[in-house]
């Protein structure tokens, strides 16, 4: 839920934060109860101010990594509060060690800074009071985030801040990031052991072994994906559009489905297997129907006339149209000959577009920027042939099991 607006970096609650209100309200609430003596509802109503002061230090960490990166040229999606803390989205990665080291310590910086305060603040004030009992709360929390995000492992603070200085050691982001990722895992495998042994010397309640343990499981999938998208970065030289992206086959709007599945089966079958099609036919260079990697001399005529997608052309032969793969297929055989394949087709204006020539780093970016299934591939104003995303993805993550 979008709340609004800080520093101009769009604000979000998760909706996990409410059950973090309450658990908070109701614990700490009836402990700073019996604490100052204060009645059911005076100590839920310190729990609330109390939940009120850790999102505010919260959302200050988050802004500190927000402005630094907004600081360095990074745009910034926006914040979002969640049950174990928050993050920061940010529309790209940093450019340099330097700049992904600096964004990542800003956050623990300003939590130590709270939390610095909050000590001050706590030796301050009378002891056993309300004042006195939130600043204690507050630095305590403050000190204990910044520690626990400055640990060396993905996806904290200090797993990027090790993401960086490997990165700068060994030049190769790719590496510093899985190095990073399995970091972060084994953060997460020993929280287990340590959380027991705080228990066994009372530490920590019962109460709180659930959400140590929510805190190593999600220690353990936020690693798992900078450990994924490492090893996709290394396989994105791979990405050659000009034969990732499948043969374009234009046919005339109003043409039945069966007939242009029919003409674009034909024309592949009798196109040479490597020389170049007519522009206004067939655009060679898809990736073979197995979804592995094309080989040098391209796909062959059957390969072309699976893979070939439908473009659908205006009267003028101006593409309009990219008949969809899955909405042509679940129509019956017994309607494909009176259906046109405008029915099946989406416009090319709803499509994002690809340069021919963009490298696998900018690919990689702009689906990510602009999720969809199907991307135009162009040579100037030429539509020169269909990226699918399953194609991009299988080569990207050949070993992943997917659904096609």
């Amino acid at each position: 839920m979008r709340v609004g607006r800080v520093f101009g970096v769009p604000l979000y609650l998760n909706a996990s934060i409410l059950l973090l209100a309450v658990l908070i309200i109701v614990l700490y609430g009836e402990l700073a109860g019996q604490r100052l003596q204060l009645s059911p509802l005076g100590g839920y109503l310190v729990g609330a101010g109390f939940v009120v002061s850790l999102l505010g230090s919260v959302l200050l960490h988050e802004l500190g990594h927000a402005l630094t990166a907004r600081r360095f040229g990074i745009g910034v999606r926006g914040i979002t509060l969640e049950l174990l803390g928050g993050y920061t989205e940010m529309d790209r990665d940093a450019p340099s060690p330097r700049v992904d080291l600096l964004v990542s310590l800003a956050g623990p910086a300003v939590s130590a800074v709270l939390g610095a305060i909050a000590v001050a603040a706590t030796l301050a004030l009378p002891d056993r009071t309300v004042a006195d009992q939130l600043a204690f709360q507050l630095a305590a929390s403050n000190i204990i985030v910044a520690v626990f995000n400055i640990l060396p492992g993905l996806p904290l603070d200090g797993g990027r801040a090790l993401r960086a200085v490997i990165w700068a050691v060994t030049r190769n982001r790719h590496a510093a990031t899985e190095v990073a990722g399995w970091a972060g895992r084994v953060l997460a495998v020993g929280t287990a052991p340590l959380v027991a042994v705080l228990y066994a010397v009372d530490v920590l309640s019962l109460l709180a072994l659930p959400l140590t343990a929510l805190v190593a499981l999600t220690l353990w999938h936020g690693a798992g994906q900078p450990i994924r998208m490492s090893r996709i970065g290394r396989r994105l030289p791979l990405v050659d559009l000009a034969r990732l992206a499948r043969p374009a086959f234009a046919v005339p709007t109003g043409t039945p489905l069966a007939e242009a599945q029919r003409r674009a089966a034909e024309a592949a079958t009798n196109q040479p297997v490597t020389g170049a099609a007519p522009a206004d036919h067939l655009v060679t260079g898809a990736v073979p129907a197995d979804g592995g990697a094309p080989d040098s001399a391209g796909p062959s005529g059957a390969a072309r006339g699976t893979n070939a997608a439908l473009l659908v052309t205006d009267s003028a032969g101006r593409p309009v149209a990219v008949v969809d793969p899955a909405a042509a297929a679940a129509v019956p055989e017994a309607r494909r000959p009176w259906l046109a394949v405008d029915a099946v087709a989406r416009s090319v204006a709803d499509l994002p577009t690809l340069p021919v020539d963009t490298d696998g780093e900018r690919v990689l970016e702009r689906v990510q920027a602009h999720p969809a299934a199907q991307y135009l591939v162009t040579a100037g104003e030429d539509v020169v042939g269909i990226l699918h995303i399953a194609d991009l993805a299988r080569l990207l993550e050949p070993h992943r099991k997917m659904n096609t």
